[in-house]
């Protein structure tokens, strides 16, 4: 277990390539709304590796940046073990259901919103936490989430398999997700005690001690 707390995002990696070549020499016999949602699922992992492995550094863009966490960063309000839980025992079974009952079109679409919101998330509110005009995840979310999103709502449009109801399932599907994916297990299992701190490695990549001390350095009131 603690070996893939620290390499889960790794392993996402690695089955993304794996299903890249299945879907690039397989793939003719998926529907075409499966084979969608099996691309916004290798979406999801390409997102994760970036926040987590390559760049990387979102453990402490979140504890610290988004959080203001001083006392236990590497651990509060989320530690490696509950990154891995978030995003892979909830955020993976979400995903993969909208693949197996692809004929629930309004889960599909949660899927997308959820998609959609991250590009607002790391787009607008993280990069102006950051100050930049990137942080990790916003390429994922700009050139994979976006697009996907957007042609898999014109396809469900067009070929009339969505109605009125199907768009608001999706949006309180997508709501009651971020809920019970995200915001849920971080508000009931975040402890400063927490057995499974992130590494310094993991804590310091993309460069993330430099930004968090630029960061926390108060300013300076220029005298006239």
């Amino acid at each position: 277990m603690k070996f893939y707390s620290r390499n889960w995002y790794y392993i996402g990696g690695i089955l993304f390539v794996i299903m890249s070549f299945v879907m690039g020499f397989f793939g003719d016999g998926v529907s075409q709304i499966e084979k969608i949602l099996i691309f916004s699922f290798m979406s999801l992992l390409v997102h994760q590796f970036e926040e987590y492995g390559l760049p990387g550094g979102f453990p402490a863009f979140f504890n610290v940046i988004m959080n203001g966490e001083k006392e236990a960063p590497d651990r509060y309000p989320q530690n490696s073990q509950l990154a891995m839980v978030v995003n892979v025992v909830l955020a993976y079974p979400f995903y993969m259901a909208a693949i197996i009952f692809s004929d629930a079109i309004w889960l599909g679409l949660a899927t997308m919103y959820f998609g959609f919101s991250q590009i607002l998330m790391h787009g607008i509110v993280m990069n102006r936490k950051l100050k930049s005009f990137y942080n990790p995840g916003l390429a994922a979310s700009i050139f994979l989430h976006g697009p996907i999103g957007v042609y898999y709502t014109w396809y469900v449009t067009t070929h009339d398999l969505a109605g009125t109801w199907d768009y608001i399932a999706g949006i309180i599907a997508m709501i009651a997700a971020a809920v019970i994916i995200v915001a849920l297990p971080i508000k009931l299992f975040s402890s400063r005690q927490a057995k499974y701190p992130f590494s310094q490695e993991e804590m310091e990549r993309f460069g993330m001690s430099e930004k968090v001390k630029r960061l926390s350095e108060p300013m300076r009131v220029q005298k006239k």
